[in-house]
């Protein structure tokens, strides 16, 4: 049989995405479009006789900076040396980037291996909605959280620059207006002092991003994304294990952990306030 690796089109990424939810990544069930606007030559796939087998990305947001995701081989291929084939195909295309991942922690050896570093873990929590989408329209009125819609988009992607290793405009533009999702701010005397979105999944919703400059921010941005989802629908939301705060606020509400990954680098931890970060945006692109 002939293997081969090459770019992946976006109907092969909406492929990536099913096989993801199969291996119970439970991917938002309007990612792609978002994803593929970052980069649309940042998907890859392995194909054996031309038939598709294995799958990976590797996203640059610029010359600066990428991410890894979508890591997935079908189980009757594993261990056969074709998922590094397409790793060493993928990483090819992000030749100057610091290069970040969330792995799961059994894989951080291997990962180690091809020049990885442990940043710090990040905790999948799941709790419950906390109300009904049709019965609770947001008040644009209701200050200080509005829809993020009515915040400047510059005055956005300058409070994400201290959360995000960089700028990612175009990843924003396209995630933060999928269809059936909710982007709130919390505005206070006119400037933004945290954000956050809760969009639905294969099971339930995910919160990401979360970010605000304090706690009492947080939660208030959570219980309002916790209301938009219906009270019988589990709410995912990934906290940076190094940040107690958003431990704290997890737990607090009633939030249990189910899953934890490893963020890991090639390069130095970029700067980011993990002080600010209370929800990951997405597993797969940081």
């Amino acid at each position: 049989m002939s293997y081969t690796t090459r770019t992946a089109t976006q109907d092969e990424l909406n492929l990536m995405m099913a096989w993801a939810a199969q291996e119970g990544w439970n991917p938002g069930l309007h990612d792609a479009a978002a994803f593929y606007a970052t980069d649309p030559q940042g998907y890859f796939l392995g194909l054996l006789d031309d038939e598709p087998m294995a799958c990976m990305s590797a996203v640059a947001y610029d010359a600066r900076f990428g991410f890894l995701g979508f890591y997935i081989v079908k189980p009757e291929y594993r261990n056969q040396g074709y998922g590094l084939r397409l790793w060493q195909h993928a990483l090819s295309h992000l030749p100057t980037q610091n290069i970040g991942l969330d792995g799961v922690v059994a894989q951080q050896d291997n990962y180690r291996k091809s020049g990885f570093q442990l940043a710090y873990r990040n905790i999948r929590y799941e709790g419950v909605g906390l109300g009904a989408p049709a019965s609770m329209p947001v008040d644009a009125h209701h200050a200080p959280i509005l829809p993020l819609s009515h915040v400047p988009f510059a005055q956005l992607l300058t409070y994400d620059a201290a959360v995000f290793p960089t700028t990612r405009a175009a990843f924003l533009r396209e995630w933060l207006r999928q269809p059936d999702s909710l982007a709130v701010g919390y505005l206070s005397e006119g400037q933004l002092r945290g954000y956050g979105m809760i969009r639905p999944c294969r099971a339930g919703y995910k919160i990401g991003p979360l970010c605000a400059d304090q706690p009492d921010i947080a939660a208030a941005l959570l219980g309002r994304l916790r209301q938009w989802a219906r009270p019988d629908q589990p709410v995912y939301l990934d906290t940076p294990e190094t940040n107690r705060a958003a431990v704290r606020l997890a737990e607090s509400a009633m939030m249990k952990p189910i899953f934890e990954t490893a963020r890991m680098y090639s390069h130095e931890n970029p700067a980011m306030d993990l002080r600010k970060i209370y929800g990951v945006t997405t597993f797969e692109l940081g």
